[in-house]
């Protein structure tokens, strides 16, 4: 639903019961209803023109081809998100423990060189490796900056740790991050849940595996007026995970008897003495990806913002265990639009996708215990 309308001075609205009526005054006195969401009305003011956001696919996003790979029985696996025609990105890492290559060239310092792929992995560390193959195939198909002797393309990548869930020793690689990446250029169709670099994800991780639940892949995207706007998440957390529009615990630590939820905070109030949480391992990473026409700089900013995103949904989030990290990248054919409004947006849309991924990503008890790891 879109609601865009030059208005007058006043503007009123009216809350009955559960129903919440919106109305906009305009000079020839006309008025209308829009929906909400929970408690939330979606409507922002921009320029004295009130807008409401449309729910988009994936597909429709501009300029971004997206393809995953995965190995079902290990439990890991890759996202490839490819610019063809280059993309302008930035980054904010929030959490102490990233698994990453190449973000330095995403500071606002550096050249204005553009990023042609965005990697999302399993694997840790390890699965850095993904980004060889995802280059390879790019500079086949003849994407790439031009250095005057070959095409290099610019590949930046970030990982979460899912070696508890699953295979330890079986990680992305090279041979992983080309399938990802043929998969993104053959358009094939691209989904959410317990798919690509979500496939090993867990949440709520605080008191161990076993009373851990599913994370995964969740995608959302928006249009508002000519922006477009798209949030993907990789959700692996150490915390639990709220709605962050109803503050409603969804998803994380449960019980011995895996019945009720506990509060994962709890666990972390405890430690009195410095405690590696490493044996609780996680990340949760994602991207904002618009059309939106910003800088490298705007778009650090756009991704700074978009953590807000986690801030409301995961209780605790960016811990030193964690390498939560947030991508802002403009691609496809730009639009001028007020970095104020897109910050604003990210959260919600950030938030959202995280949402989807729970409900996404749910299996059976005994299905996900079964893959559960055993320490060394």
């Amino acid at each position: 639903m879109k609601l865009v309308c030059k208005v007058s001075n006043e503007w009123s609205l009216n809350l009955k019961d559960d129903e919440i009526n919106s109305q906009l005054c305009y000079d020839d006195s006309k008025s209308f209803t829009i929906r909400r969401y929970g408690c939330v009305i979606y409507v922002l003011c921009v320029g004295g023109i009130f807008m409401t956001w449309d729910e988009i696919e994936w597909s429709a996003l501009d300029g971004v081809q997206c393809g995953h790979a995965q190995d079902e029985e290990a439990k890991t696996g890759v996202t490839a998100l490819v610019f063809p025609d280059g993309a302008t990105a930035g980054v904010w890492i929030t959490g102490g423990g990233p698994a990453s290559r190449e973000t330095p060239v995403l500071s606002p310092t550096t050249a204005a060189t553009p990023v042609h792929a965005l990697v999302l992995g399993g694997g840790s560390a390890y699965g850095l490796a993904a980004s060889d193959g995802v280059m390879r195939t790019l500079e086949a198909e003849g994407i790439g900056y031009p250095t005057g002797f070959a095409l290099v393309p610019i590949v930046v990548q970030s990982d979460i740790y899912d070696l508890a869930y699953g295979s330890p020793f079986i990680r992305p690689d090279a041979a992983m991050g080309a399938e990802a990446t043929k998969a993104a250029l053959a358009g094939t169709p691209f989904g959410e849940g317990n798919v690509g670099a979500g496939i090993g994800a867990a949440v709520g991780k605080g008191y161990g595996m076993a009373r851990a639940m599913k994370g995964g892949v969740g995608l959302y995207a928006v249009r508002l007026g000519e922006l477009t706007m798209g949030a993907i998440v990789v959700l692996n957390a150490w915390g639990d995970i709220y709605d962050h529009e109803t503050g409603q615990k969804i998803a994380g630590a449960l019980d011995e008897d895996r019945k009720e939820f506990v509060d994962v905070r709890e666990a972390l109030y405890g430690l009195t003495k410095p405690h590696d949480l490493f044996d609780r391992t996680n990340t949760t990473i994602g991207a904002i990806i618009t059309n939106g026409d910003f800088t490298k700089s705007e778009l650090t900013r756009l991704a700074a913002a978009a953590t807000n995103g986690y801030g409301r949904s995961i209780k605790p989030v960016g811990t030193l265990a964690d390498g939560d990290t947030i991508y802002g990248v403009s691609a496809g054919k730009r639009v001028t639009a007020d970095l104020n409004m897109a910050c604003a947006l990210s959260a919600e849309v950030m938030g959202t996708a995280i949402r989807r991924a729970v409900k996404a990503s749910a299996i059976p008890d005994e299905e996900f215990l079964r893959h559960v790891g055993t320490p060394m």
